[in-house]
């Protein structure tokens, strides 16, 4: 399953803002902890420093983007000179960004209330893009802010997870728009809430802009004073869907992303390639081929309820309730073998390698099953399949025990229908 929003979302949320150092810093600190598909999913987002959507953005491993973006990608040219009354220069002389304008500017951009907790980093260099957060508060309460900026490959599969919705069984929400506006930008509007599975009430909104030419404007606000751990203050977050918008929308931002040094087109904030161009020479199948390849493998009974828009799942019913299974497909995994196959990983006589587990799965349910079975082909080639007591990964166990054994996920993991995407 992707790299969701969860309880360690700002994290998530800064990988927008910060999209190179926050997805390092994501997949290295959660690679320590997670087990199974997640562990190997987050292992191998670090080797190749591939981008997580984040937190209305989902991460896709072994998986395709389904959003068909209207650009190629080639970079646009930068704004014409007719917005640099609006907007610094986006030419490279143009002086890097500075705290106090990041604060200056996004107060100018809000509506009248009280602001505290004022806190930015200027693009004082290219490792760590820019980013301003604050507390705002219009007499209703206070409500946390935070504007994220960056530049992303146009038409990457970074922009394309920016500007996905997600799907609902991965991240609950309750409204996720992605709209292709006139200028050929995609913005997304999320509403949806800091933990999934609603354990506190904290809503979290946010919407992600990414523009022809790259830029990628990312604002998140809540209900409370800071993202998690504080108690919610107001019903809603501060600024309207409609201001939320109008926020990321405003030109000033970009000209602020085109002042970040060493931003050149096709490049994050970091200088180096993001995107499609770190995936490595072997295209990963489509989550579409993945499926239609795993549905025929199903044992008897097992009727799919329900299939994945965003990453590899199904939702299987054999009559005793609904189960999610998820399928990760990968390459190259044969470098951090020893990470995710202990000593009492099976070695067959092909030399493949197989493990198995069951574990409470990686949100926190109470009552949650999951049983895994990972392998690790010769050629660095994974396939790992999972199985829960319940049709979601935040959801409540429907059932005693997952519908798939471990020697039918063993039997699918091992299936030689899979070499097809070797």
């Amino acid at each position: 399953m992707p790299v969701e929003h969860d309880e360690d979302h700002f994290e998530g949320r800064l990988s927008h803002a910060l999209h190179d150092t926050g997805d390092r810093f994501d997949a290295d600190r959660t690679a320590l902890v997670a087990a199974g598909l997640a562990r190997g999913r987050r292992l191998r987002l670090r080797r190749r420093a591939t981008v997580v959507g984040g937190a209305a953005g989902i991460a896709l491993v072994g998986v395709g983007g389904a959003l068909l973006v209207p650009w190629g990608g080639t970079p646009a040219p930068r704004p014409s000179s007719s917005n640099v009354a609006e907007q610094p220069s986006g030419t490279p002389s143009a002086p890097p960004v500075t705290a106090r304008q990041l604060i200056e500017t996004l107060e100018g951009l809000l509506p009248e209330g009280k602001v505290s907790e004022r806190d930015a980093k200027g693009a004082t260099n290219s490792l760590m893009p820019p980013y301003v957060h604050l507390v705002h508060d219009d007499g209703k309460g206070p409500g946390a802010i935070t504007v994220g900026l960056d530049r992303i490959e146009p038409g990457g599969e970074q922009a394309r997870q920016m500007t996905k919705c997600p799907d609902k069984t991965v991240t609950p929400h309750d409204r996720c728009v992605s709209t292709l506006l006139p200028d050929g930008s995609l913005l997304k509007l999320f509403q949806g809430y800091e933990y999934p599975d609603r354990r506190v009430d904290t809503k979290m909104w946010t919407a992600d802009l990414v523009t022809p030419a790259g830029q990628h404007v990312s604002v998140s606000e809540w209900n409370a004073a800071a993202e998690k751990g504080a108690p919610v203050s107001r019903s809603e977050p501060p600024l309207s869907t409609a201001q939320l918008k109008e926020l990321a929308m405003a030109k000033v931002w970009r000209g602020y992303v085109d002042s970040i040094p060493g931003n050149g087109g096709g490049t994050g904030g970091s200088g180096e390639p993001t995107g499609t161009d770190q995936q490595g020479p072997t295209q990963e199948p489509s989550f579409t081929e993945i499926l239609d390849t795993l549905v025929p493998l199903l044992p008897k009974g097992a009727k799919v309820a329900d299939r994945g828009t965003d990453y590899s799942y199904l939702v299987v019913d054999d009559g005793k309730g609904r189960s999610l299974v998820e399928i990760d497909v990968q390459h190259g995994m044969g470098d951090v073998a020893d990470e995710l196959f202990g000593d009492d990983a099976e070695t067959l006589p092909d030399g493949t390698l197989v493990t198995d587990r069951q574990d409470a799965g990686d949100k926190g349910v109470a009552g949650c099953v999951r049983r895994t079975v990972d392998t690790l082909r010769t050629d660095g080639f994974r396939v790992a399949v999972s199985a829960y007591n319940a049709d979601g990964p935040h959801a409540s166990p429907s059932r005693a025990k997952p519908a798939l054994t471990v020697k039918q996920l063993r039997e699918i993991a091992l299936s030689p229908e899979w070499d097809r995407f070797r």
